[in-house]
C-alpha cells in the first residue's frame, strides 16, 4: 500500500504499458514500480509516471513492500513462471493471455493462486466490449433459443517486421504458437465463453506468408458438449487486416458482430425485427467507442480489466475472468495444434 491506496506493479514494458496507464489513471491504486530488463523502456516509463520506482531485477520488485499486485506482461511461455514466483511472494497478479503456452503450464497458475489464497485475474479484455453485452444476455437468456452453429474468424494482418521484432513471437517456444494463440485466443476465449464446453476439433494449420515455426492460418471445426457445431479460422495473413467474425445462430434468432460492432440482431420473438434491429445497431453498432456517450461509466479494454483486478484485491471478491477460465481457452487452442499436426480430430477432456 501506499498513501492508503493499493500498490500496483508492472512487469513487462510492452503491453504493460496499456497496464500502466490503466494504473496509473485509477483512483484506487497508485502505480507505484515497472519493472524490465529494457533500461530504454524503463527510462521512458519513469518520464510517463511520476514517482514510479523502476527496477530490472525481479527479485527487488518482489522485495518492494508497497507493491500489492503485478501485471505479468511478458513472453506468453514465461507467464507461468512468473505469476506463481509472485503470488508465493505474497503478491496478487493479473496475466496478460494466453495464461500460459500449454495447458499444464497454465494450470500451475491455478495451483499457485488455490496454494496461496492470492488473487489471480487474466486478460481477455473482448469479453466486456459493447457488443458482447447483450450477445451474452441473449444467450444465457434463452432467447436465442438453443444454439445450432457458430462462426468465428479472425482475419487480421501482421507484415514480418512484427515476428522479427523480440525474436520470441511465432515460435513454439515462447509464443507457443502462431495466430491462433497469439492474435485469436480472446476469440477463442469468446467462443467457448458464449458457446459452452467444446468436445472435439478437427483443424488444419500452415505457414503461408510469414518466415516463422508456428502458423499463420488455422481453420477448424469445432463440436460442442451442447451438440451445436461451429467454424473457426485464424490468420495474420489478411491484409491489411480484416475483421474478426462473431456470429452465432440457433432456433431462436441470430446474432453477427464483427470485434465490437454489432452488424445483425434478428430473433423471432420480436413484436417489430426492423426496428428492434435498428435501434440495437444504433446502441452497440458504432463499437466502444461509440457507445460512451450512451453509457459514460462503461469501461472498455485493459482499463476495464486492471479496474476490475485493482477492485477485486480491494473487495476481497474473485476478479472478472479468473485463471481457470483463462485455462479453457488454452486447452481448445491446443488441441486444435495438435489435431492439425496429427491430422485427426482430438477431443477435449
Amino acid at each position: 500500500m501506499k498513501n492508503g491506496k493499493l500498490g500496483y506493479a508492472v512487469l513487462g514494458l510492452g503491453i504493460g504499458m496499456a497496464h500502466a496507464d490503466a494504473a496509473y489513471g485509477y483512483d484506487r491504486a497508485e502505480l507505484v514500480a515497472v519493472c524490465d530488463i529494457d533500461e530504454a523502456r524503463l527510462a521512458k516509463a519513469q518520464k510517463r509516471y511520476a514517482g514510479v520506482t523502476a527496477y530490472t531485477d525481479f527479485e527487488d520488485l518482489l522485495r518492494d513492500e508497497q507493491v500489492d499486485v503485478i501485471s505479468i506482461c511478458l513472453p506468453s511461455a514465461m507467464h507461468a513462471d512468473f505469476a506463481v514466483r509472485a503470488m508465493e511472494a505474497g503478491k496478487h497478479v493479473l496475466v496478460e493471455k494466453p495464461l500460459d503456452i500449454t495447458p499444464e503450464r497454465a494450470q500451475l497458475i491455478e495451483d499457485a493462486r488455490q496454494r496461496t489464497g492470492m488473487i489471480c485475474g487474466v486478460v481477455h479484455q473482448n469479453r466486456f466490449n459493447v457488443d458482447m453485452y447483450p450477445i451474452r444476455e441473449a444467450v444465457e437468456s434463452g432467447r436465442l433459443g438453443s444454439l445450432i452453429l457458430g462462426t468465428f474468424a479472425v482475419k487480421w494482418y501482421r507484415d514480418q517486421s512484427y515476428y522479427d521484432n523480440g525474436g520470441w513471437r511465432g515460435t513454439w517456444e515462447m509464443d507457443g504458437g502462431g495466430s491462433l494463440m497469439n492474435q485469436a485466443v480472446h476469440t477463442v476465449d469468446l467462443m467457448q465463453w458464449l458457446m459452452g464446453d467444446v468436445e472435439s476439433v478437427t483443424s488444419h494449420a500452415g505457414i503461408y506468408n510469414h518466415d516463422i515455426k508456428t502458423e499463420d492460418t488455422t481453420a477448424s471445426l469445432i463440436k460442442f458438449k451442447s451438440g451445436a457445431v461451429a467454424t473457426f479460422v485464424s490468420t495474420t495473413c489478411a491484409y491489411p487486416g480484416i475483421s474478426t467474425e462473431i456470429c452465432l445462430y440457433g432456433t431462436g434468432g441470430s446474432v453477427e458482430a464483427d470485434a465490437d460492432c454489432l452488424k445483425t440482431w434478428k430473433f423471432t420473438d420480436a413484436e417489430d425485427e426492423d426496428a428492434e434491429e435498428a435501434a440495437m445497431l444504433t446502441r452497440y453498432g458504432g463499437g466502444n467507442l461509440a457507445a460512451l456517450p450512451e453509457d459514460a461509466a462503461r469501461l472498455f479494454g485493459h482499463q476495464h480489466v486492471v479496474e476490475d483486478m485493482i477492485s477485486a484485491v480491494r473487495d476481497g471478491r474473485p476478479p472478472e475472468v479468473t485463471p481457470a477460465d483463462a485455462l479453457r481457452a488454452v486447452e481448445i487452442v491446443c488441441a486444435v495444434y495438435e489435431s492439425a499436426r496429427t491430422g485427426k480430430t482430438v477431443t477435449l477432456s
